[in-house]
């Protein structure tokens, strides 16, 4: 290992700061009679910001990791990426609906066989789930998640490898897909990510899974590898730390994180109200559910606006209204589907309870004479980053990304369901997001003020720049897991 000669190389730097701390001390001492803890605190923050400068660290307990990251590992190791960005295109281009993801999963079980034969591979768990275990001697286990699923999207992106795909979804309608949230680059940066860690066991030690998850679209995915057993019956070993990453319309080659909430929660609700059909010509014989579905969209608008704390976040969104048949008959019901976010489980709860007494006020004040039904249809608990995991990995981040890196990035609204992988055997995790969007536009777009018009996640013309967004993703992955299992010969 090369622990030996970065300790040789930073550890002169070390001792020379706490020399000039010394000394600080010293002189305010002779002046003042006592260290004024003050001061003390000043010096040590100009230390700190001295030695950022001259070893991009963030913290002395990560400077014997600097030389293995980016001189080490991940250059003595590093994946033939164009094998990697044709497996991306693959996986673009036949992209499968969430529960669906059937040759997805078959191809990513393929990928990993012609990896190692060490590794134990164990298919269709909670669906068309998998996993991958690589046991590497004692040390940390480390579980890494990519999802695999793709979405109801037609693609408009134009790209000569773009997804011409239908399915039928649940409910029997074809529909188009699409990798439009980007999960085809979660699924090939972790398979680029097996391929370095599997060929450097001789720097590491511990366990890797690599877990390949259906359904994250659906927000149920996690959970139905959860309850298949995935921590029991199946003998996946229950980690130490679980680590999962996004990519999203930020500048390639960037990736940012935070200690603490990350992602919202989500609550969908499919609401039903029912009125009084009848001819469109005798409406003062009905009660007619468009009209009162339509006043409950408005009145649902000052859940946010007058009814939530402005430094508080809640999302409400109705996001389909589904009524009648023709355009002279007033029908008997209407439906909606909300879905909302939140960050806080106390404000959860005051958007629901606000939805529901939102819903049954307006159907009394229409004259409904039958009860609304409200339905629960997906949940997810908000992200909350563990603060440990945060400063253990963010180190390491900083190391190798340098300010490429941003540890402090704001929570962002959108959910997920990684945390129940976690949350299922309390253990602390770890997610990240990474960039997809080519350098030069997004500074472009940054001068112009113009970064609004980048096409963010689901949208049809969703589509990240392959080359660094991937390696991005690779190195993200490995750089997090060889934080917990990268050898210390000291």
């Amino acid at each position: 290992m090369r622990t030996a000669s970065v300790n040789q190389t930073y550890r002169p730097v070390l001792d020379s700061a706490f020399n000039q701390l010394e000394l600080i001390a010293r002189k305010e001492t002779d002046v003042a009679g006592a260290v004024d803890r003050a001061i003390v605190l000043d010096g040590l923050r100009e230390l700190r910001q001295r030695l950022r400068r001259r070893v991009r660290l963030d913290d002395f307990e990560c400077l014997a990791h600097d030389e293995w990251m980016d001189e080490g590992i991940l250059k003595d190791y590093a994946p033939d990426y164009s094998v990697y960005e044709d497996l991306y295109k693959h996986f673009h281009a036949n992209a499968e609906l969430p529960w669906q993801e059937q040759q997805t999963a078959a191809k990513v079980a393929q990928t990993l066989r012609s990896l190692s034969p060490d590794l134990e591979i164990t298919t269709g768990i909670g669906g068309h789930g998998l996993i991958a275990i690589l046991r590497n001697g004692d040390g940390p286990t480390v579980l890494l998640r990519a999802d695999m699923d793709g979405l109801p999207v037609k693609e408009l992106t134009g790209l000569d490898y773009a997804c011409h795909n239908t399915m039928p979804d649940a409910d029997g309608t074809i529909q188009p897909v699409m990798h439009a949230c980007g999960h085809d680059m979660h699924i090939t940066a972790l398979l680029a990510a097996a391929d370095v860690l599997v060929r450097s066991r001789p720097e590491w030690s511990g366990t890797i899974v690599l877990l390949f998850q259906p359904a994250e679209e659906k927000s149920t995915g996690a959970k139905a590898m959860v309850d298949a057993g995935l921590f029991t019956s199946l003998g996946c070993p229950v980690p130490d730390v679980i680590l999962g990453q996004h990519v999203f319309p930020a500048k390639a080659g960037t990736l940012s994180t935070c200690a603490g909430p990350i992602m919202a929660g989500t609550a969908g609700l499919l609401v039903t109200v029912y009125g009084r059909g009848g001819h469109g010509s005798s409406p003062h014989l009905t009660v007619d559910p468009v009209v009162l579905a339509s006043h409950i969209v408005v009145r649902l608008q000052t859940i946010v606006s007058r009814e939530t704390p402005p430094d508080d976040v809640a999302v409400v969104t109705v996001g389909a209204i589904s009524a009648g048949s023709a355009e002279n008959i007033i029908s008997d019901e209407a439906t909606l589907r909300i879905n909302t976010r939140s960050l806080r489980p106390e404000r959860r709860a005051a958007i629901l309870e606000a939805i529901e007494r939102i819903v049954r006020a307006e159907c009394v004040a229409s004259g409904c004479t039958r009860e609304p039904s409200i339905t629960p249809t997906v949940s997810t608990l908000p992200m909350d980053n563990d603060t440990k995991v945060a400063a253990r990995v963010g180190r390491a981040f900083q190391s190798h990304f340098g300010d490429a890196f941003d540890p402090d990035m704001r929570p962002v609204p959108a959910s997920e369901d990684f945390n129940q992988l976690a949350i299922a055997v309390e253990r602390p995790y770890l997610f990240w997001f990474f960039g997809g969007h080519d350098p030069e536009d997004y500074e472009r777009r940054e001068r112009e003020g113009t970064l609004a018009g980048i096409p963010s996640n689901h949208s049809p013309f969703f589509a990240p720049v392959l080359s660094l967004t991937l390696k991005t993703g690779t190195e993200a992955m490995v750089v997090a897991a060889l934080s917990y299992v990268a050898t210390d010969t000291e």
